[in-house]
């Protein structure tokens, strides 16, 4: 069975961070393991504190992870300080890990800010360059490629932009209004659009943790990165349109669509 690892904070509420991840690669058909950069206190609706996992402790979760079960992908997630991220940068450097996607978590659905703003040159410098795959949410593009993004064209030059700057594909997300749930990977000199469509669902915290934890398990599974871009957005349109709602507030990810048959017959066959 293929492994993939998750590099995030922890969500309480079961709808992000690694539980988001963990739910989504066992449902894509891969092992999944963990490595915890925060504890947060939060729900649908915003974030009341978060607590750091000390660096050194982050590299020990990291080095136990990689001398016993290798990942054959890595995804990394919310990670709120430049100390955590240097932490993370030396391991996979030692460690010699493969198809490294990077979500650059900035600021939860909510609204609440999930990194400190000294983090993201560190993030830039460190981080990207080592990843196979970047995604972004448009908030998040215009801050690590310093454009605004106003429209398609925004996207395709912020894209590229980041890709030029340090080396890595980039898939700008789309959701933010900008071009509906369209999102764009720029790749080797390359732009493609892949097309979805928007599901008018409420439920949408973690979607982004979800999205990128997916295409980790894909390339975990050996395909490529367009391919595995394709199935995670089949399946997170899948997950959103299974309209579960369990709070009072904005509602989780419908990871538990996947329960109920959804994709299961797939990965048995995989």
């Amino acid at each position: 069975m293929k492994t993939a690892l998750t590099i995030a904070g922890s969500d309480c509420s079961g709808g992000a961070g690694i539980q988001a991840d963990l739910k989504t690669m066992t449902m894509n058909g891969v092992y999944g393991m963990s490595a915890v950069t925060a504890l947060t206190a939060q729900n649908t609706t915003g974030v009341a504190g978060i607590l750091e996992v000390p660096p050194h402790f982050l590299r020990q979760q990291l080095d136990m992870i990689f001398s016993d079960i290798r990942p054959d992908a890595v995804k990394i997630g919310m990670v709120s300080s430049g100390a955590l991220i240097e932490v993370i940068a030396k391991a996979l450097t030692d460690w010699k890990a493969e198809r490294v996607v990077v979500d650059p978590v900035m600021v939860a659905t909510s609204g609440s800010a999930l990194m400190e703003t000294e983090a993201v040159s560190v993030l830039k410098a460190m981080l990207l360059p080592m990843a196979a795959l970047v995604t972004p949410n448009i908030p998040e593009a215009e801050v690590l490629s310093g454009r605004s993004i106003h429209d398609r064209g925004d996207m395709e030059q912020a894209a590229a932009a980041i890709a030029r700057a340090h080396g890595c594909a980039v898939l700008v997300k789309g959701g933010h209004s900008v071009s509906d749930a369209d999102d764009l990977l720029y790749a080797g000199g390359q732009a493609r659009w892949f097309p979805g469509k928007r599901v008018q669902n409420s439920n949408t915290h973690g979607t982004g943790c979800t999205l990128s934890s997916a295409i980790a398990a894909n390339l975990a599974k050996g395909f490529s990165l367009e391919a595995s871009i394709e199935r995670a957005k089949a399946y997170i349109s899948g997950a959103l349109g299974a309209m579960l709602d369990l709070g009072k507030g904005s509602g989780p990810m419908a990871h538990n669509f996947a329960l109920n048959g959804y994709f299961a017959e797939e990965n048995r066959s995989v």
